[in-house]
């Protein structure tokens, strides 16, 4: 089995695949202070409650793939892969590593790893052109050409971020669970943030996406737009330009630029 690794700035998310099919998942929290030693222990926790592995610590993995926001958690990372999975083939992707999709960006080591990651998976599951938009710590929108090039993005604060904003610097609001309100007009103020959140961003998503689809192809209704991220359900009801919903779409990249790498390991 092939086991992906999703390092964001917030979650890290983890798949478990039996060839092209994802069999288990799991969400961590991200914590930079975590060694190679406690990020072993934690894998072997939760792998061995999968009735397909093994009790130690690599049985049953054929395969290991990951990328990561964070440099230091993927140093960690890449310790635990030389001293618990010294046997199984690795792929960390960083520069150099086979993507198969070109980055037309003034400086490509600037992209994150997980944004080339997501634009390889749109590639293979939908072609070209296309955006896809991760609701994560930031919320990113990536444009992937009809060519099957990266060729650009947005960045903006994501949704987590926003409410904490909002807590900290009103006077008199704080934070919120980020739900969807009984109408858009709130009728109290955990209400009224909660609508300002949820239909704010989704007024958001359909503003950026439409421009961007304007800039990408001269037909914008020929763009296939992708939602990910872990956030991504509380916005798909309310906007009006995601086509698609792909929820492990960095872990499916993450096989692919594996098996796209392994060979030449």
């Amino acid at each position: 089995m092939l086991l992906t690794i999703d390092v964001g700035n917030t979650h890290t998310v983890l798949g478990l695949f039996d060839g092209e099919d994802i069999v288990e998942h799991w969400r961590i929290s991200t914590d930079a202070r975590r060694t190679a030693d406690e990020l072993a222990v934690l894998l072997q926790g939760l792998m061995g409650m999968h009735p397909l592995l093994g009790d130690e610590l690599g049985d049953g993995i054929d395969g290991i793939a990951i990328c990561a926001t964070v440099p230091s958690v993927l140093h960690e990372l890449r310790e635990v892969t030389r001293r618990y999975y010294g046997d199984v083939p690795a792929v960390l992707v960083e520069p150099g590593v086979k993507t198969g999709v070109p980055i037309l960006m003034d400086n490509p080591k600037e992209v994150g790893a997980d944004r080339i990651i997501n634009a390889v998976a749109a590639v293979e599951l939908y072609g070209g052109p296309a955006i896809v938009v991760d609701f994560g710590t930031a919320t990113t929108f990536d444009a992937v050409s009809a060519r099957g090039e990266y060729v650009g993005g947005v960045i903006a604060p994501g949704i987590e971020i926003s409410v904490e904003a909002l807590g900290v610097r009103g006077a008199q609001l704080r934070k919120i669970e980020v739900a969807r309100p009984r109408s858009v007009i709130g009728k109290n103020t955990v209400e009224a943030m909660q609508s300002g959140i949820i239909y704010g961003f989704a007024g958001q998503v359909d503003g950026v996406v439409s421009r961007v689809a304007r800039e990408l192809s001269e037909d914008p209704d020929d763009v296939t737009v992708i939602a990910t991220g872990g956030l991504a359900p509380m916005v798909l009801g309310e906007s009006s330009v995601i086509d698609e919903h792909e929820p492990w779409l960095t872990l499916i990249g993450l096989r692919l630029v594996y098996e796209r790498n392994v060979s030449r390991m």
